[in-house]
């Protein structure tokens, strides 16, 4: 059974809104970037729940992990302003290249790249973005990658404080530590590296918590996801070969 035909893991739900691990390599609904795709996290939900659901903000196809669904219009449109207003709290994991620094506070304002309906655009309107990171892991690889003798990777978490596009991988390269298997801002070698190793590929990028409000109650939620099963293999992978 392929990952599009698994049961999607529902790690929240009520009679308001429910919360869904979306695999890697998913989209969350139509697009017409992928327009030869054929499966999407908004259908597929809607048909394992048999209920409407309603989406309120989206991952990139290649990123995993929570995406938060409104089970009414309603709530939907009180969903969509707190993430307007900054009100939801996104906590992402994710390799990177080389060492990260134990903690930074990335301030780099973006260009819009597409429009409102996803579209893309040049010379677009340059917008404030904030990002935090946190180092968690960092390991050393003995083997040349590139021009270098030794490969340096990191395990790190990411706060966007802003919701611009592809905010996390453009900060990410723009900090000089692009998120692994990146094939737009990352680095090829280094991809094609981990991929030869490990047999896998994917964007090492990872949605790990949601935090926020409920639309209704007001009550407090903060919804965690598993570590993907690829992310572990890829932690253990780097524990056995790294020199320290």
């Amino acid at each position: 059974m392929t990952d599009a035909q698994m049961p999607l893991t529902v790690c929240f739900q009520d009679d308001a809104l429910v919360v869904v691990d979306k695999p890697c390599g998913m989209l969350v609904h139509r697009s017409g970037i992928d327009a030869h795709e054929t499966t999407f996290l908004l259908q597929t939900l809607r048909n394992q729940l048999n209920l409407s659901v309603f989406p309120v903000h989206r991952l990139d196809k290649s990123t995993s992990g929570l995406v938060i669904f409104a089970l009414s219009s309603d709530v939907a449109r009180i969903l969509s302003q707190a993430f307007e207003c900054g009100e939801v709290t996104k906590t992402y994991e994710a390799f990177v290249r080389g060492h990260a620094p134990q903690s930074l506070h990335i301030d780099h304002a973006l260009k819009d790249e597409v429009d409102s309906k996803g579209r893309k655009i040049k010379d677009g309107t340059a917008r404030a973005a904030i990002t935090e990171l946190r180092a968690l892991t960092s390991w050393t690889v003995p083997e040349p990658v590139d021009r270098y003798p030794e490969a340096r990777y990191s395990y790190v978490q990411l706060q966007p404080m802003t919701g611009r596009y592809r905010q996390l991988r453009r900060h990410a390269k723009h900090i000089s530590h692009p998120i692994l298997g990146d094939v737009r801002y990352g680095k090829g070698t280094h991809n094609r590296f981990i991929q030869e190793r490990l047999g896998i590929r994917r964007l090492w990028l990872h949605a790990k918590q949601v935090a926020f409000q409920h639309p209704l109650t007001d009550k407090a939620l903060s919804i965690s996801s598993a570590i993907p099963d690829d992310f572990l293999r890829m932690r253990t992978w780097l524990d056995t070969v790294s020199s320290g």
